[in-house]
């Protein structure tokens, strides 16, 4: 449907620029008419009465006049007037009737008794006829109409007579007659592809200039993007090596006092978690851009989700001196409840950052068949020619020194991809001085009925044995004592081989779960040791790939897997979640011990 909607829009444009080229071509044929009336009078005048001869001349000024008025409004028409199909065929009327005039020639200088006149009548028709083929022939029906206007009262005088003559004059003006028409068709077939071929070229132009534009714009974006992320993982790094240089000081100097090294560790771990979010939001915008993540839609209390939301925030409202408020209805909707969650948490961490010591109201209102979730704040608003901005990738108007208290800018830039994802419209309403709106459309469904909860009961680490496969000795060395700390029974190695030897050392004790790094030494691939390892167990066995790749096709390679993927940097109680998840997936599995 849409492709027939695209080439009727098309043919409408050629027909368009064939009917523009039709007005333009007949200019010569107007200035024709003006001047070569007066010597075929000349020529006609001892045969032809005078008085006859200024009326037809007459004739053919007037009607060759309203051609020039028609033409002149055609080229002054608003968007807003006749169609194409319309202009040409008003011009179509009046270039018959002009023919019609000058096939009169055809009648009235038709004089048996002198054959030179006969002669020079067929002179005229056939170049009057043949000068208008490339005038007219971009509207074939003109040009039709006017060799049969034209030439039609000399064929009827000829069919008239009896002499053998006259017959020849006939055939030799049918042929004239289809000689034309070809070439008629031939000319307007060329014209056609002219102008097709115009207008593709200028599709194809707007379309070479919108990937320009297009391939400028990714390429500032990468610019500014490459530059902002790289100051905001150099900051965190650079405090994390200066709190790690501190520590070995302090060490060097004799035995480091408890408060002095929490202290420090803390700064340290709020410095690795800042570097951990930024990576983590760099792979959310790859894992997004890449279409690789899943969306599970189902009904959502929304009064339920709000509450709980609300609740989540309300310690660091307080914190900052914010009135929160909620305002829920009962309505049930329709998304994603991981994803929709994520998305209101942005609203609502960039309301409370904006508007300390201010109000902060979470909304909604119905909008036909869908809820507009709203999160409305006392800020200090948004100009509006930056409502756009504010969801490009570190993007932050009012932290030109990127602090990164004030977050990292990629919020927003992740919203704007979940709600194209989910397929839901956001908006934002704000003025300098007036507080920002940010909401969030979702569509509104049934309830979903109630069912009892299935409890499970977590299960302890003691005797849960972990295979951790990196090549790279102090990661490996790093998850193997995380993972005892927490009492699991970690094996370690750094290729397949030396993990099945230390396994067969440790006599074949059960494996639980494996743990590998996704790039290995000598280009084997995660997911290929991963395999490998439960071939050498014998026994199926979960497992975690992690990962610091971020590029969208090695993404796609990591979900084709089907195993959990973790991102670096992993933080502890994100590896103890999975491990938790992987822990109860476990218990499906059959395998010795």
């Amino acid at each position: 449907m849409m492709e027939g909607q695209r080439s009727t829009d098309r043919d409408g444009r050629v027909l368009a620029g064939l009917v523009d080229l039709l007005f333009r071509q007949s200019r010569a044929v107007l200035l024709a008419n003006f001047i070569i009336p007066w010597p075929v009078a000349y020529v006609l005048r001892e045969a032809v009465p005078g008085q006859q001869l200024l009326v037809w001349v007459g004739a053919i000024y007037a009607l060759t006049l309203a051609r020039l008025v028609l033409s002149s409004r055609y080229f002054k028409r608003g968007a807003d007037e006749a169609k194409p199909r319309i202009w040409a065929r008003r011009f179509a009327v009046l270039s018959i009737l002009s023919s019609l005039l000058w096939g009169a020639v055809g009648w009235i200088g038709f004089v048996p008794e002198q054959p030179h006149l006969i002669a020079f009548v067929c002179i005229v028709l056939t170049g009057m006829s043949g000068g208008a083929v490339p005038s007219l022939s971009a509207y074939p029906p003109a040009y039709a109409g006017l060799l049969v206007a034209m030439h039609l009262p000399f064929a009827l005088r000829c069919l008239q007579q009896s002499e053998a003559i006259y017959s020849v004059y006939l055939i030799f003006t049918a042929c004239l007659v289809c000689v034309y028409l070809y070439y008629s068709l031939v000319t307007y077939r060329a014209l056609r592809e002219t102008v097709s071929l115009r207008f593709e070229n200028l599709a194809l132009v707007e379309s070479l200039e919108r990937e320009r534009d297009r391939a400028t714009a990714a390429d500032r974006a990468k610019t500014r993007f490459l530059a902002a992320a790289s100051h905001d993982l150099r900051q965190p790094i650079h405090a994390a090596a200066l709190f790690t240089a501190s520590l070995a000081a302090f060490a060097r100097r004799g035995d480091v006092k408890a408060a002095q090294a929490r202290g420090i560790a803390e700064k340290l771990e709020a410095a690795l978690a800042s570097l951990g979010g930024l990576l983590h939001g760099l792979v959310d915008v790859s894992r997004l851009d890449a279409g690789l993540v899943p969306v599970k839609r189902r009904p959502i209390d929304l009064a339920r989700m709000l509450s709980g939301l609300r609740e989540e925030f309300v310690p660091q409202a307080e914190q900052r001196g914010i009135d929160l408020r909620l305002v829920a209805g009962s309505a049930w909707v329709e998304s994603d409840p991981a994803l929709l969650k994520r998305i209101l948490d942005n609203f609502l961490s960039n309301a409370l950052r904006y508007a300390p010591g201010g109000r902060v109201l979470i909304g909604c209102r119905r909008r036909g068949r869908a809820v507009e979730i709203q999160v409305v704040d006392t800020g200090p608003g948004i100009p509006v020619d930056q409502h756009q901005a504010v969801f490009d990738e570190f993007t932050q108007l009012d932290n030109p020194q990127r602090d990164r208290e004030q977050g990292l800018g990629l919020g927003l830039a992740i919203v704007r991809r979940l709600a194209d994802l989910l397929g839901h419209r956001i908006g934002l309403s704000s003025m300098p001085g007036k507080g920002s709106t940010f909401s969030v459309r979702v569509p509104v469904t049934a309830p979903l009925v109630a069912t009892p909860a299935v409890r499970r009961d977590g299960e302890s680490p003691a005797g849960f044995g972990i295979m951790v496969l990196d090549d790279d000795a102090q990661v490996l060395d790093g998850i193997a004592t995380l993972l005892a700390a927490w009492g699991y029974e970690p094996l370690a190695g750094r290729d397949v081989e030396e993990l099945c030897r230390s396994h067969a050392a440790a006599g074949g004790r059960p494996v639980h779960l494996i743990i590998a790094d996704y790039r290995l030494g000598s280009g084997v691939a995660g997911s290929e040791a991963i395999a490998r390892l439960i071939d050498h167990l014998g026994y199926p066995v979960p497992a975690l790939i992690v990962t610091g790749d971020t590029s969208p096709e090695r993404l796609r390679e990591l979900t084709a897997t089907g195993r959990t993927v973790l991102h670096k940097p992993v933080a502890p109680e994100r590896l103890q979640a999975a491990i938790g998840d992987a822990i109860r997936d476990e218990a499906g599995l059959v395998h010795p011990g």
